[in-house]
């Protein structure tokens, strides 16, 4: 079988636009993906130059040509959607480590407007450092450096500015990033006119990514390059449902022509707080509140929480019916409370894909602190609607609570168990609370209500965990101990049949 390449798959070559940092899947699945799209229908007429930062490996894309496929597959209101693109957006693929120069090179090319980046969440973080090595470590200094370079070579020119637009999963990426690197430009004392420039004619952007991609397994993988007749090392597996807002004005919208009226997955607004908050609690939430019960379950992805009766009914009414009612609305078309149930509607279609492997486990990483970033506001926000229990939300919270159960600690690792198929489970909590939590189940005795409802108070009254006091809200402390009584007496199953029922 033949290597996908430029020879069996021709494509066209177009001026280097953008400049990415970045070679994840997430980055070919959403903004590589998108920028091929609107080059085959001649909206930007731009390629991609990646910096490849870990390591100074780019053979899987230079024997590929740069090309990859995007194998899209799942459901889109109630249908089902498999389309296959060849990808031909990247120009070239650069490594930070043995081709700096080259990457410093690039700044001077007045044709180039664009960066993204992914880098992961914490590689947006200041680190006080030379801008001046080759390369320079962090990613905030390497970007410093660039645009340094580019100031230099421009002469501070406004026509020749950048519109910067991370897509780290961190609230105000944009402004997180620019303070990063107006903070480095301070430290290696780069002067004012390059500091008049970078506020002036450098635009940050805040921005929001949605869309699950992910590597196939090697079995999916191997079927589909037969099915295509060519062998694909980057195949990239996604989602039909994509979504990639951007906080920007009228220069960033014009700028970003490859997103336009014909691509309403791309929203260029001042204000993408609806996205942000929308995503944030009713897709985010969601997993969050019903990954530890079907766990409990002895269920291992999305796609089976979905195939299971009573967890599907449990998924699909404690986000239609306790989350997106709390879902602040702008009140206007596009931004009102019909558009966030569509989008929890949508929302369900995703979690159905049979063909994404989202693991549970992986939703488990952090668990707590996801709880408080994503749940805390929904469960006031309820009472203040209703001023009753949320009680689907409070068995979710019960079932946390119980994941959170290690039973051993090795080398600072902490592990829980769970009976499945009449054998014993033991999985990894991988959370920063894993010891808090460790020592206080420690108080528990399994069937005395009395120590498991004190253990639920305490829990709740932890303002650390929480930033506020969740045994103020009526009755919460009680249902959420109810629950954990029962998940402790008669097992997950039981408890969330009778809960749906």
């Amino acid at each position: 079988m033949s290597k996908l390449t430029r020879s069996t798959h021709p494509a066209p070559v177009f001026p280097e636009k953008v400049l990415q940092f970045g070679t994840g899947v997430l980055l070919r699945g959403l903004p590589d993906y998108l920028v091929q799209k609107a080059n085959a229908e001649g909206r930007f007429n731009g390629s991609i130059v990646v910096v490849k930062s870990t390591d100074s490996q780019t053979n899987e894309f230079s024997d590929q040509d740069n090309l990859y496929t995007v194998a899209v597959r799942g459901i889109q209101q109630g249908e089902n959607v498999s389309e296959t693109k060849v990808v031909s957006a990247i120009s070239r693929v650069l490594a930070a480590q043995t081709q700096w120069n080259e990457i410093l090179k690039l700044a001077r090319n007045p044709k180039l407007q664009i960066i993204i980046s992914n880098t992961t969440e914490v590689g947006l973080n200041y680190t006080e450092e030379s801008i001046f090595q080759h390369p320079p470590q962090s990613f905030p200094a390497k970007l410093t450096a660039f645009l340094y370079e580019r100031f230099r070579s421009v002469g501070g020119s406004k026509a020749k500015g950048m519109v910067v637009i991370p897509t780290e999963l961190v609230t105000d990426n944009g402004l997180k990033l620019r303070d990063a690197v107006e903070k480095l430009a301070k430290f290696n004392e780069l002067g004012k006119l390059f500091t008049k420039w970078l506020k002036f004619h450098v635009r940050f952007c805040n921005s929001l990514v949605d869309r699950i991609v992910t590597r196939p397994t090697d079995e999916a993988k191997q079927a589909l390059q037969q099915e295509l007749g060519y062998e694909d090392e980057l195949l990239t597996f996604t989602e039909p449902y994509h979504l990639w807002a951007i906080e920007g004005d009228d220069r960033v919208r014009e700028t970003l022509s490859f997103a336009d009226s014909s691509t309403p997955q791309v929203i260029i607004d001042e204000d993408i707080n609806f996205y942000k908050e929308r995503k944030l609690r009713v897709l985010n939430g969601t997993h969050t509140l019903t990954m530890p019960l079907g766990y409990l379950l002895g269920l291992e992805t999305v796609a089976d929480e979905m195939k299971h009766p009573a967890m599907s009914k449990f998924i699909e009414s404690l986000m239609l019916n306790e989350i997106v009612p709390t879902v602040p609305d702008y009140g206007v078309p596009g931004m009102d409370k019909a558009e966030v149930k569509q989008f929890a509607l949508d929302v369900l279609d995703r979690f159905r894909n049979p063909y994404l492997d989202h693991l549970l486990l992986n939703i488990s990483l952090q668990e707590t602190a996801k709880m408080q970033a994503r749940n805390v506001a929904t469960i006031q926000r309820y009472y203040e609607q209703f001023k009753t229990v949320p009680k689907l939300t409070a068995l979710g919270f019960a079932a946390y609570l119980l994941f959170m159960k290690a039973i051993r600690q090795e080398e600072g690792q902490f592990f829980g168990e769970i009976s499945v198929g009449g054998g014993i489970l033991t999985y990894p909590i991988r959370d920063e609370r894993a010891g808090y939590f460790y020592g206080d189940w420690k108080t528990v005795k399994e069937k005395d209500a009395a120590t498991v409802f004190a253990f639920v108070k305490s829990v709740l009254s932890d303002k650390t965990l929480w930033q506020t006091d969740l045994t103020e809200l009526p009755g919460f402390t009680e249902a959420v101990a109810d629950y954990l009584n029962a998940l402790l007496k008669s097992g997950a199953e039981a408890v969330l049949t009778k809960a749906v029922s």
